[in-house]
């Protein structure tokens, strides 16, 4: 079948070429979006996002760094107050207890700094718990008992381990950074000299002169403190060397100048007449500026580390910037590169769905009811598709011609198989029709009582293979002949259904309402009630009834058949229901469910609900509901009044006497008034007498007066048990008198 293009001529090229075409468009469209972002996305990660991690790590480090100085010059406060108070200057005392207090709040700050268990947090935290040991040494120095060197020494190691930390300023790729760690260090250098200074010769001044060894340690200190001034303007910039210049030239620091050079000319062990307190205050001033300088090169490293940060957020942007265009600008080739693919496609899927929806359905719907055999229109494609879309859509033609081919042989096959069952279930069923005549035919001649009841079994016999075959019908759609114009009393449709089954002695019928149901319906409600009594009996126990009721709900009347059987599952029983309202198809279902599809027919015709529900102790109950629709208001008729039923039977027998007669006999019913007292079963229904007992055709319309028999007072088994002990005697009867000579 060909494919029809709106102005685009036909071509069909091979299709290892139409996939090389593909994977080109899909290479040149992939290509540089991919390539571009792995590109930029590398330079990310490790660029620009390195810089930015270390620069924010430096700025960092240099907070933590000066909150440690500033607990280092607390110490130093610390220690040389210590060495004063210990050297014999108790004027210190007061002084001593507020910088102790100083030293723990900053150590409570640096703490609070180094929470993150980096590298450079465990070295800081490290150094910071070697001053767990201040507590003892304080209280020596309160007590006296310490010694003024041993002391000086502690204070000195806790200062050089936290002033010699390592906080990686150094590791930086910035060179700005790189100096500014470098001249912070070296600051830091000066002031550990310049407060050992302090310290030791306020403890020096306190005691009045140098003691042996003193001298040596005093000038070695101030050797140190030198060199760390030389680093210094080794590293720092004109502007930093001002600062130091400035720091060193104020006249506290001249006057702390001065004290030490009296220090250093009483190296001959001369004594020293120098205040403590003023050389104490003079140098406090000095290392105070000291700290203002540390803290402005400190600020000169984080605002570059900021600086470094912004910077590298900048390019990370502007990548990130990039990487977007280039998406965008691969996203808008891609979408230009496909359009000439999508649009047609969208065209294809519309058609293919159409062809799925409206026109293969529409096609092989009409070749099922014959109307026609022309096949849906093929698949349009739009102006300029590509050879692809086209190889598609001919695909799409092809696949179109093959469904429509086996689905038109199949509704062909279908419709003959449905036509050739309904004709064989109309033959069967006149033969039946035939034969069930002729079984009455014979029952009217027959006198022996047991060529009579063997006459009544093939009579119920027949009757079954009938409705086998108005099953047959039912299934495929055809309508049963067999209609009343009158309407029936429910209780007559019940018997002319369990006049149908097998075992029609084991169904029981309970309290049944009366009410009367629309002649149209009848034969179907009985065939539904023929098909469920016979099911609940094939799944009972061969000794337990299968029980009817009937109830007047409302405007409805629910009739429920229970049975004490096996039961269903859950599953099993959700299944059956839906095969009871009509759904599936019978032709793929196993054939033991048949009757279950025969009952959703008919209601579904009949507008009536069947359900399969659990019965109360065990067994299933099938509860059919007529809808008001099928219920006649048209009250039971008198015995004045005689319906010639086509379908009802008479009610099953307590005893095994005879079974049933035919269905397709016809009965005279006479509905007896409520206060009618004629012969009834042992169910309570009024009894139904064959036709071979009533009167002639020409006399039909004449009113059949029965017998009223005496009142039975025993049960139904004892009742049974003597028409059984009846129907013995009569047998052999039969038998002794054939044997006489």
């Amino acid at each position: 079948m060909s494919v029809q293009t709106e102005g685009a001529e036909q071509t069909e090229p091979e299709a290892p070429r139409a996939g090389h075409t593909i994977r080109r468009r899909v290479v040149r469209t992939l290509g540089l979006p991919v390539a571009a972002t792995l590109v930029l996305l590398t330079i990310v990660a490790f660029g620009e996002v390195d810089n930015y991690s270390t620069a924010s790590d430096t700025a960092r480090a240099v907070t933590i760094d000066l909150a440690v100085q500033e607990l280092v010059q607390d110490l130093q406060t610390e220690r040389g107050l210590t060495a004063g108070l210990l050297g014999g200057n108790d004027g210190f005392r007061t002084e001593l207890l507020p910088a102790r207090d100083q030293v723990d709040l900053r150590r409570i700050d640096v703490e609070r700094l180094i929470t993150k268990g980096e590298e450079v947090d465990n070295r800081v935290a490290a150094a910071v718990r070697e001053l767990d040991g201040l507590s003892g040494v304080r209280a020596g120095t309160d007590t006296g008992s310490g010694e003024r060197a041993a002391t000086f020494a502690f204070y000195t190691e806790r200062i050089n381990e936290l002033g010699n930390l390592d906080f990686d300023l150094d590791s930086t790729g910035d060179e700005e950074l790189r100096r500014g760690a470098a001249v912070l260090e070296a600051l830091g250098d000066v002031k550990e000299a310049t407060a050992q200074e302090r310290a030791f010769l306020n403890g020096v001044f306190s005691a009045g002169g140098f003691k042996q060894g003193e001298f040596l340690q005093f000038v070695t200190m101030r050797a140190t403190k030198d060199a760390a001034l030389t680093a210094f303007g080794r590293y720092a910039n004109e502007t930093e060397r001002n600062a130091r210049d400035y720091t060193l030239d104020t006249g506290a620091a001249r006057e702390a100048a001065f004290f030490e050079q009296v220090a250093l000319r009483s190296g001959d062990g001369r004594g020293l007449q120098v205040n403590p307190q003023s050389w104490w205050s003079a140098h406090t001033t000095v290392l105070d500026d000291m700290l203002q300088l540390e803290h402005h090169v400190g600020s000169l490293i984080t605002s570059r580390a900021a600086a470094l940060e912004d910077d590298a957020s900048l390019r990370i942007g502007l990548l990130i910037g990039a990487v977007l265009l280039c998406l965008a600008g691969s996203v808008w080739l891609a979408t230009v590169a496909s359009q000439s693919v999508a649009r047609p496609l969208t065209v294809l899927a519309s058609e293919a769905n159409r062809l799925a929806g409206e026109q293969l359905p529409e096609a092989v719907q009409r070749a099922s009811a014959g109307d026609g055999t022309d096949p849906p229109a093929p698949v349009r494609v739009p102006r300029g598709a590509s050879v692809e879309v086209q190889m598609v859509a001919d695909a799409f033609d092809r696949v179109q011609a093959t469904a429509y081919s086996l689905a038109t042989e199949q509704a062909t096959l279908r419709r003959t198989t449905a036509e050739s069952l309904a004709n064989l279930g109309r033959r069967n069923q006149n033969l039946l029709r035939r034969q069930l005549g002729f079984i009455t035919k014979l029952e009217r001649e027959e006198s022996n009582p047991t060529g009579l009841a063997n006459l009544f079994e093939l009579d119920h016999l027949a009757t079954r293979m009938r409705r086998n075959a108005e099953s047959l019908l039912v299934l495929v759609g055809a309508a049963s002949p067999r209609q009343l114009s009158e309407p029936l009393n429910v209780s007559d449709v019940i018997r002319a259904a369990v006049s149908e089954v097998e075992e029609y002695r084991r169904v029981t019928l309970r309290r049944v309402d009366d009410a009367m149901v629309a002649g149209s319906t009848v034969s179907g409600i009985a065939h539904m009630l023929a098909e469920l009594i016979e099911n609940g009996l094939s799944f009972s126990p061969p000794d337990v009834d299968v029980e009817i009721h009937g109830r007047r709900i409302g405007t409805t009347y629910l009739i429920a058949v229970t049975d004490q059987g096996i039961g269903m599952s859950p599953a099993d029983m959700q299944r059956a229901n839906e095969r009871l309202r009509g759904e599936g198809d019978f032709i793929t279902a196993p054939a033991r469910y048949l009757g279950h599809y025969v009952v959703g027919r008919l209601g579904l015709q009949m507008g009536i609900e069947v359900q399969l529900t659990p019965s109360p102790v065990t067994g299933v109950t099938a509860r059919i509901t007529l809808p008001a629709e099928i219920l006649s208001e048209q009250q039971v008729p008198t015995p004045a009044r005689q319906i010639t039923a086509a379908i009802a039977a008479p009610a099953p027998a307590p005893a095994p006497v005879r079974p049933l007669p035919s269905a397709s006999i016809e009965y005279v019913v006479v509905a007896d008034s409520p206060s009618d007292d004629g012969p009834r079963t042992v169910n309570g229904l009024r009894k139904r007498t064959p036709r071979a007992q009533r009167a002639q055709p020409h006399a039909a319309t004449a009113t059949v007066q029965a017998e009223r028999p005496a009142p039975v007072s025993d049960s139904p088994d004892s009742v049974r048990d003597r028409l059984n002990a009846l129907r013995g005697g009569i047998q052999r009867g039969s038998t002794e008198t054939a044997g006489t000579p």
